[in-house]
């Protein structure tokens, strides 16, 4: 059943407008009353009336009288009292009979959103508490993500047909999209639900341990193993075990892990035998894991028996419909944290948020509203006060050095307008390559589409001199290749 908000006020004017700003910030339904009598017979007729919103200065009766009766018949439901006189006898009055706020007309609309944004927090705090204690449990659902109905509606009816069988499930979308968040909803809507759910993000792993940390080892196996260990695998048993990037597994570790999927079994490093498990796996990757394969950092046989269903999450600028309600999700997160007054978004700032490109998805959007949340000090959130990471830097249209650099521009002509030779091009584009790839000479070359070998002797004398090393290091060793 629809929550609802009831508007008490003699003026007809004055409750469409309140209506109005409202109904573009909330998804309630809106009733009306003229006077204090009128809100009673309303709430008797109306289940689910979450705030009331009621004129001081009404006829019939008025609503210090009406306010009196609401607080003993309906005490969990927060009143907001609004007059147009500036007697600060009247808030003190009112405050004191139990309203949740007072408010004077003419209305601020930005500061009337923070009080009923606040009533309804109170009013709601059942749901939320339930909702808290889910997420706390690794047992939230589908319905607990926000954009469940709006951004991540497709992709949420293909979740819950995955959650429904055991099936394994890759879960794509880029850095930041919420990965773990929707395969804890995978799990917190299957028959595991009740069952541990465990995470473990592949490329946070030193590779000498990626063997011990998900297969466990027997005490005195290796230098430093002090305590016999079980593993993610034996830690999730009967579960579901989460596999982040798993795309930064090595090779070695692919195969080994391949053999669990298969056998459903792990080795614990210096156990004598196997031991039996019972996991459900869902994998994430912000990589194309298909050309991973066909370049030879990704076995193929692993990648169909982990890709059996795949799921891609949408990036954020692909839901901007969303991107208010997780805004305002995390700033009663930080405020909270912060030990902050809750605070509105003005809908200058709200239209900021949403004609950003968000790079970092989710994560970028959730670090945002902490800084602001830590800084600002003003009841409402302006454009001025949304500091983005990512936004383009003005520069003087004059400042062609500058503008090259930023556009990454590869000029043919000189300063005094005379063609460039090919060699000087050559040279130029070489080097916007390498400092593209950070002077790794195995992706830059790749870049170009050239061999090592060519790169090396193409490669301008100051590279060569000042950055070069061995290029049979790995790649994460070199500073070139």
């Amino acid at each position: 059943m629809q929550n609802k908000v009831l508007i008490a006020d003699d003026d007809r004017i004055e409750r469409r407008l309140i209506t109005r700003v409202l109904k573009s910030r909330f998804d309630f339904d809106f009733l009306e009353s003229q006077n204090g009598q009128q809100v009673l017979e309303t709430l008797r007729a109306n289940e689910n009336v979450k705030v009331i919103i009621m004129d001081l200065n009404m006829p019939i009766m008025d609503g210090q009288k009406a306010l009196e009766l609401l607080k003993k018949d309906y005490p969990n439901i927060p009143v907001i009292i609004l007059t147009g006189t500036q007697n600060m006898n009247d808030a003190v009055n009112v405050m004191k009979n139990g309203a949740f706020d007072f408010l004077s007309k003419p209305l601020d609309q930005d500061r009337m959103l923070v009080s009923v944004r606040n009533a309804l927090k109170m009013s709601l705090m059942s749901q939320e508490i339930k909702r808290l204690k889910n997420t706390s449990s690794a047992g939230i659902t589908f319905s607990d993500l926000i954009g469940h109905k709006t951004g991540l509606a497709k992709t949420i009816k293909i979740g819950e047909k995955a959650a429904s069988n055991g099936l394994p499930v890759l879960i794509g979308g880029g850095t930041g999209t919420g990965k773990e968040v929707y395969a804890q909803a995978i799990h917190g809507q299957s028959r595991r639900a009740s069952k541990p759910f465990i995470a473990v993000n592949c490329g946070a792993i030193p590779e000498k341990l990626v063997e011990s940390t998900l297969f466990g080892h027997e005490k005195g196996s290796f230098t430093g193993a002090i305590n016999k260990a079980p593993g993610k695998f034996q830690e999730a048993n009967g579960g579901t075990l989460f596999l982040d990037e798993v795309g930064e597994l090595p090779l070695e570790a692919q195969v080994k892990l391949l053999r669990a999927l298969q056998q459903k079994e792990v080795e614990p490093v210096g156990a004598a035998r196997p031991v039996k498990v019972d996991v459900r796996i869902i994998s994430a990757t912000n990589r194309d894991l298909m050309k991973e394969v066909l370049e030879g950092r990704f076995r193929e046989d692993l990648y169909f028996r982990l890709n059996v269903l795949q799921i891609n999450l949408p990036s954020l600028c692909e839901r901007p419909e969303d991107i208010e309600e997780l805004a305002y999700h995390f700033m009663d997160l930080f405020c909270e944290l912060h030990q902050t007054k809750q605070k509105a978004l003005s809908s200058q700032g709200i239209e900021k948020l949403r004609g950003y490109h968000w790079p970092g998805n989710v994560r970028e959007l959730e670090n945002t509203m902490n800084r602001i949340m830590a800084l600002c000090d003003e009841d409402v959130i302006y454009p001025d006060d949304i500091q983005l990471s990512h936004e383009p830097i003005a520069i003087p249209e004059s400042d062609v050095a500058a503008e090259k650099i930023l556009k990454n521009m590869i000029t043919t002509t000189n300063d005094d307008g005379s063609l460039k030779s090919l060699k000087a091009i050559e040279k130029e584009i070489i080097g916007h390559a390498l400092e593209k790839c950070d002077y790794n000479i195995t992706k830059t070359a790749r870049m170009l589409g050239i061999a090592k070998s060519t790169l090396y002797s193409k490669m301008p004398d100051e590279v060569l001199g000042d950055e070069a090393v061995a290029d049979d290091l790995p790649e994460e060793h070199s500073a070139i290749g």
